[in-house]
């Protein structure tokens, strides 16, 4: 792993040639708005600049040609506004976009059950929640060291599984960690 301005990247000489690869991108939802503090945490919109930069972040991710077969969502308001605006934004039908509950501040077992239930049809998952959680279940998967996700950081992780449910702590490769401010 090298870093690469401000973005940890993994050489493609450094990912095993297996031809048993799962893909999981996992999206910290993009910067929330607290200008309603009568709303529960739940309800929290999107802030201006997290509406602006969910998109950014999308074009990044087909910069990259990446792509993914399923996207599943924190039912929480600002986690569903970034899946919405990330899948349009890669021209994933927005309408596909799945909701768990398990996603919304939950602990990194909730992640890997989310994740090991996705249909093993989807090569490429990304999983939309919410800190500390989902930087915690990055550095549980590829033992990482990341600080902090940033609101709308995306994470690429390769694991060398065939089916979800093979899916274990530890046994990913951290191909890369973008977000908003990178200036790379």
């Amino acid at each position: 792993m090298r870093l690469s301005g401000n973005r940890w990247v993994n050489s493609a000489a450094n990912i095993a040639d297996n031809s048993k690869m799962k893909t999981l991108f996992l999206l910290r939802h993009a910067k929330s708005s607290w200008d309603f503090p009568k709303l529960r945490d739940f309800e929290r919109p999107l802030a201006a600049r997290g509406e602006r930069e969910a998109p950014i972040m999308g074009r990044r991710f087909l910069g990259r040609e990446s792509s993914v077969d399923c996207i599943v969502s924190s039912p929480a308001a600002r986690a569903r506004s970034t899946a919405k605006l990330m899948a349009e934004a890669i021209g994933f039908p927005v309408e596909e976009v799945v909701s768990n509950p398990d996603l919304y501040f939950c602990g990194t077992s909730m992640y890997l059950k989310a994740a090991s239930l996705v249909d093993d049809g989807c090569d490429s998952v990304m999983l939309i929640g919410h800190n500390p959680t989902i930087t915690d279940f990055a550095n549980e998967m590829a033992n990482a060291g990341i600080a902090n996700i940033p609101t709308c950081g995306l994470i690429e992780l390769s694991l060398p599984i065939d089916r979800w449910s093979e899916i274990r702590r530890g046994n990913s490769i951290l191909v890369e960690f973008d977000f908003p401010k990178n200036e790379d």
